[in-house]
């Protein structure tokens, strides 16, 4: 993968080939070996206007043609959905090596541009009457904390749709579990402090709880170190199939064990059937024939530090409503019982829309093969790992999510 963050100076075949040159290397193949590739993209077409055949035009830049080229375009999980293709093209025997490539470049000198990637990733006919709702949900909450004494605070200036959502689910979580502000808060601090040992992330600095408590709001009870910043960057993986790999002598390798993919439906058939994360995690962990008690780490779609909350909960790491507490006990961090978003997560690591899906598969990878790029935060005895990643919305729940589990 390359380094996620501002590249002004570069563009998208730039940045896709880097990663793809590198995991090629690490495969230790040719290009003329790849029998298929699979491109997660998710708003080029709005950012600068390339539409269509985005994979194509990226790969051809570098020599790579002749083979099917698959876009897709799946919001937040643009890639994992791409990777997903890959897998599921080599085990159907149609090639014997796939390329699964990430990518996007959303940093511009015009940087509004960025704001209608993220809109387009939501049911647009509805989202003038949302804003409007959200507009007057955050003016009632200024009222409220005026009426009981609370201070202005500094608004950070910068705000999406998705930090609306985000902010509503976990102002729900909070009033009926009793999650605070400051659990929030810790989850945030965590994914940064993983940040410092990861050399590739957008940022790489550390806050305590009570410096992101003190950043700019965003949108209460979300402050700016607690969401995930846009970025550049591109990530890709080479699937392959148990003979190919042992015909090469390919060792560096993992299984994948499970890789599913599912969508949301309305609140009123979650809240009956259960949430659809939860449901499909359940297919994952069947596929796997394993439990949320066998993973050794997770990268999860911290979106926001409340997304890394549901996200465990949903997981099963830890029993609904408890997600704070159980972050707050330190058991997501690097060394607890299962470590969450090493990397730094969607909040350190940056969220190249498209690229993020294969890059936290990446981070699996690393870890479960000992990768010494890794080193630094490398999980101890990491045996398996779970990426969960989600994109867009729908009526208020996800429009897309992927649960991929890699076996060492």
């Amino acid at each position: 993968m390359t380094k996620f963050g501002r590249h002004l100076e570069r563009n998208l075949k730039s940045l896709a080939a880097e990663a793809v040159n590198c995991a090629l290397q690490g495969a230790g193949l040719t290009k003329e070996e790849i029998g298929c590739v699979w491109v997660g993209n998710a708003s080029q077409g709005v950012l600068d206007g390339q539409e269509s055949i985005r994979g194509q035009v990226v790969m051809r830049a570098m020599g790579i043609g002749g083979v099917p080229v698959f876009n897709v375009e799946n919001a937040c999980a643009s890639s994992a959905t791409a990777f997903y293709g890959a897998r599921n093209a080599v085990a159907l025997g149609e090639c014997e090596a796939a390329l699964a490539l990430g990518m996007e470049k959303m940093f511009f000198e015009d940087r509004s541009r960025a704001l209608a990637a993220f809109e387009g990733c939501t049911d647009v006919e509805l989202l003038s009457q949302l804003i409007k709702d959200f507009d007057a949900q955050e003016e009632r909450i200024r009222k409220e904390r005026e009426t009981s004494g609370g201070t202005e605070v500094e608004k950070s200036g910068q705000r999406s749709i998705f930090m609306d959502i985000y902010a509503m689910w976990a102002r729900e979580h909070m009033e009926k579990y009793g999650t605070t502000q400051r659990q929030l808060a810790f989850i945030a601090s965590k994914n940064h402090f993983h940040s410092t040992m990861n050399p590739l992330a957008q940022y790489n600095k550390a806050y305590s709880v009570e410096e992101v408590l003190e950043s700019p709001e965003v949108t209460y009870p979300l402050t700016r170190l607690m969401c995930s910043p846009i970025g550049d960057g591109a990530a890709a993986l080479v699937v392959c199939s148990d003979e190919f790999a042992r015909k090469r002598g390919i060792k560096k390798s993992v299984d994948v064990a499970a890789c599913v993919v599912g969508s949301g439906e309305d609140p009123e058939v979650e809240q009956k059937l259960g949430s659809t994360l939860s449901r499909l995690a359940q297919k994952a962990y069947e596929m796997a024939n394993i439990g949320p008690k066998d993973i050794s780490l997770a990268e999860v779609h911290d979106a926001t530090s409340y997304g890394e909350l549901s996200a465990i909960e949903k997981l099963g790491f830890c029993p609904i409503g408890e997600g704070g507490p159980f972050s707050e006990e330190g058991h997501t961090k690097l060394g607890g019982r299962i470590p969450v978003n090493v990397s730094g997560g969607l909040e350190s690591q940056g969220h190249p829309v498209g690229a993020t899906g294969v890059r936290q598969i990446y981070e699996l990878y690393a870890h479960l093969t000992r990768d010494q790029r890794v080193s630094q935060r490398q999980v101890d005895n990491a045996l398996v790992g779970l990426a969960q990643n989600g994109g867009g919305m729908v009526n208020f729940t996800e429009g897309a999510i992927v649960i991929t589990i890699l076996k060492r």
